[in-house]
């Protein structure tokens, strides 16, 4: 099997042995890269390949001289391009911040390189986060690399394209509505969205700060605990991050602490919805199957208020986001105009227009207007009334089940080009997931075997907050049931 394929899990297991070796790793994920990028377009930017030799050359010389080494010793991470890094842009897929190298490294990019892993490089994405396909870069869509006729997701899209062609050991992502975990369904990968608050924003250019939340993405339920093992935890410099104890995530999803008990699942009525494509019916329905056979307890709850998710979730996102945007005004930094003007409000006005993509103009004024004198009560503050609700369903929901069970995205991942002239029906595609984001609970999408060639689809497990290991013990089961079937098969 091609080195730069295997788990995060595999690899460090193998590297710990002697097995192999980092320069070994790097070499692999750079043939893949030299093999795959081309079609697949991941990446916005690459780091010099001699550097990334040079750097898994000398983690493999610190481990042959004993010396400790991090947890992701020798592993590529590709890093989505809304994280800062000191040395390499950060473009936010926009043309607005084509030129940014910032300053300074994210606090997640400071986590992955003291843990000796190797920052690959700045994986493509959807304009400041804003779409749900990775069509909206100014940098060119990312394909499926599953099916280059297909999207990947979004808006970590290219975290997931790089993982699912063997691009890279582990990834990146962010998630303000469902940017980790559906690109993670479409390309057959883990992708999991942690509780807001539990891994450090700052560095991470803000969309919806209320919703924005930074995770991992990786093969397999194990990788993604390893990454989040390293990444989570209090940052001072970060006012929404939250001092609760991290536990040890990586050894519970290893060893599948919770294989030992049965696990009491609900089932949200609310997510049957017309419209539901078979692919996905099916793929939930033998999920829920899977788990009954083997014992497991699976329950009907409610979330009443889901029907109101979606405008909730876009008004208050779109006015965070016209909020947070409103400093890219062509000074200080970022794109401006090179066109004569004759005034600063033209400046203004002509540089923003240059610089943003049409879906992030559309969803500024659409947040403008909700926060204008004379609207905001009827549209932001009911928004935020909503969501507590919402809040309040999946309160009630937990006191009856330990996770919740359903599908990740209405539809698996669709054609290019098919819904970016109907901004309402890209909307819809976050119906299953902008709710765990508007309730700030953590939660994981899991790969279901495909059926011959289709597309794949993921399952989606929600926790109540702070419970990312209960949750991931609880995706370890799932994706024991789901796969160890499908080896056996």
């Amino acid at each position: 099997m091609i080195l730069g394929e295997q788990t995060a899990a595999e690899l460090k297991a193998k590297l710990a042995a002697g097995e192999v070796t980092g320069a070994q790793v790097m070499a692999s994920v750079l043939a893949r890269i030299d093999a795959r990028e081309a079609e697949v377009h991941a990446f916005i930017v690459l780091r010099d390949r001699e550097k990334l030799m040079a750097e898994a050359a000398a983690v493999d010389a610190r481990r042959a001289a004993g010396e400790a080494v991090g947890a992701l010793a020798g592993l590529p991470v590709a890093v989505k391009d809304n994280l800062c890094t000191a040395e390499l842009a950060t473009t936010c897929g926009s043309r607005m911040l084509a030129e940014f190298v910032p300053p300074y490294d994210a606090a997640v990019v400071e986590r992955v390189r003291a843990a000796d892993g190797i920052v690959l490089g700045k994986t493509n994405m959807d304009e400041f986060a804003m779409g749900s396909s990775t069509e909206n870069s100014a940098f060119g869509v990312t394909r499926n690399p599953q099916d280059p006729e297909r999207v990947p997701g979004g808006s970590s899209g290219g975290s997931a394209a790089a993982l699912a062609a063997g691009m890279c050991a582990l990834a990146l992502g962010s998630d303000t509505g469902g940017s980790i975990r559906q690109p993670a369904s479409f390309c057959g990968v883990v992708g999991m969205k942690p509780t807001y608050g539990r891994v450090s924003r700052y560095g991470l250019v803000a969309y919806g700060s209320s919703l924005d939340q930074v995770g991992p993405m990786g093969r397999c339920v194990e990788d993604v605990a390893l990454l989040l093992g390293v990444i989570a935890g209090h940052d001072g410099r970060d006012s929404t991050s939250v001092d609760v104890p991290v536990s040890g995530y990586g050894s519970a999803a290893a060893t599948g602490s919770g294989k030992a008990g049965k696990l009491k699942v609900g089932v949200p009525k609310e997510y049957d919805v017309a419209g539901l494509d078979p692919a996905v019916k099916e793929a939930t329905a033998s999920t829920i199957e899977r788990l009954l056979a083997s014992g497991h307890e699976v329950v009907e709850v409610s979330l009443p208020h889901t029907r109101y998710a979606i405008p909730a979730y876009y008004l208050i996102a779109s006015a965070e986001a016209s909020s947070n945007l409103a400093r890219y005004a062509g000074y200080h930094y970022g794109h401006r105009t090179q066109e004569a003007v004759e005034s600063l409000d033209e400046m203004i006005a002509r540089s923003r227009g240059e610089g943003f993509g049409d879906e992030v103009k559309r969803r500024i004024m659409l947040g403008t207007y909700a926060l204008s004198a004379g609207y905001d009560a009827g549209y932001y503050d009911k928004a935020l009334r909503v969501r507590r609700l919402i809040q309040q369903d999946f309160d009630a929901a937990f006191g009856v089940c330990e996770v919740l069970l359903h599908a990740v995205a209405p539809h698996p991942a669709f054609k290019l080009g098919e819904k970016t002239d109907d901004p309402l029906a890209m909307y819809l595609e976050d119906v299953f997931s902008v709710t765990a984001n508007l309730a700030g609970l953590p939660a994981i999408s899991i790969p279901v075997p495909p059926q011959g060639e289709a597309s794949p689809i993921g399952v989606q497990l929600v926790a109540p907050a702070w419970q990312e290991g209960p949750l991931l013990d609880a995706a370890r089961v799932v994706e024991d049931n789901l796969w160890a079937e499908a080896a056996a098969g």
